[in-house]
């Protein structure tokens, strides 16, 4: 029998939009992914047939014989999947005892974590969040929206499905107290290009708002250093001459306990939206729903600094719709 653990089960899902959408923006459209990702999950599930699967004929895709033999078996898988969630039992928070499963980064989760448990022991006293990391290689071809309830990411890192925004923040440039390059609490183009940072990684062909504001400025930083998330930054930057750009709530949270300061650069003014994504198939979701919403109002909290916001509009999370 076939091992389901050495086969991504969740790409049938992807082969189901393309053999029906016969084109890989439509298929991608219908899934919650972008064209490119839905050419690289093609790409492997090529590999898992060993067959083309699908022929360019012009502007569409024509289904190769072993495709034609797939489609009524996808189909009807499809269709007990659809069923199995079906039956799933109506989400009533004061009684149910699910467990969402989230994947964040670290910032996130230091921002987030404290309200949001806060607010889910108030209003589902048995429900439990599990947290997660994001991986090392951060992309839509290792992220599946389908193994997971929710991702909460940067809007900007091109994470395929239903997106809510939640906050906002502003990359501020940090530096040790006695770093010599500081001038009246400034540093130059120059400084910026000539000292060495310390980077943040979201995977090797993912640049960061920040990356491509100084890129934008004709500045490549110097990386001494790549560490994953913005909470290591402030830690290796401490009585070093090294700088970094980290969310301004992370510099706040640890310049005094460092010896750290916010140092004044040209570059413009850069903020980072945190936003929270899902799979479309997962829009009905009752859960879902409650979950979102419970995030809205944590998300009010990291903003605002209080809880008292239980029927105000977040205007982080109306500023960028949903897709």
């Amino acid at each position: 029998m076939t091992d389901l653990r050495r086969i991504d089960v969740n790409l049938i899902v992807v082969l189901d939009a393309i053999l029906r959408e016969k084109n890989l923006t439509h298929a991608g459209d219908a899934v919650g992914m972008s064209q490119p990702a839905v050419s690289g999950a093609l790409a492997r599930l090529r590999v898992q047939f060993d067959d083309p699967l699908m022929v360019r004929n012009g502007k569409i895709f024509e289904p190769t014989a072993k495709a034609l033999e797939l489609m009524p078996l996808v189909e009807e898988v499809m269709r007990e999947i659809e069923r199995i969630f079906d039956i799933l039992p109506a989400f009533d928070p004061q009684t149910s005892t699910r467990t969402f499963y989230i994947e964040a980064s670290d910032y996130l989760l230091a921002q987030i974590t404290g309200p949001l448990i806060r607010l889910i022991k108030q209003d589902a006293p048995n429900v439990n969040i599990s947290f997660d990391a994001m991986p090392a290689e951060l992309g839509t071809s290792q992220i599946d929206l389908l193994r997971r309830d929710m991702i909460i990411s940067a809007a900007n890192l091109g994470i395929a499905g239903k997106r809510k925004s939640l906050f906002s923040d502003t990359f501020v440039c940090i530096a040790d107290a006695n770093n010599p390059r500081i001038v009246d609490g400034s540093f130059t183009l120059i400084d910026l290009a000539e000292l060495r940072h310390c980077s943040v990684s979201f995977g090797s062909d993912i640049m960061s708002l920040i990356d491509l504001q100084l890129l934008d400025l004709g500045i490549i930083p110097k990386s001494a250093l790549r560490v994953r998330g913005f909470l290591p930054v402030p830690f290796a930057i401490a009585g070093s001459e090294l700088i970094g750009f980290v969310p301004e709530r992370v510099a706040n949270r640890f310049m005094d306990q460092l010896g750290l300061v916010i140092v004044k650069t040209p570059v413009p003014n850069c903020n980072l939206i945190e936003a929270a994504f899902w799979h479309p198939s997962k829009s009905g979701d009752p859960g879902l729903t409650w979950l979102t919403e419970m995030l809205r109002k944590a998300a009010e909290i990291v903003e605002f600094g209080n809880e008292d916001f239980d029927n105000a509009e977040s205007p982080i999370a109306d500023a960028e719709p949903e897709l």
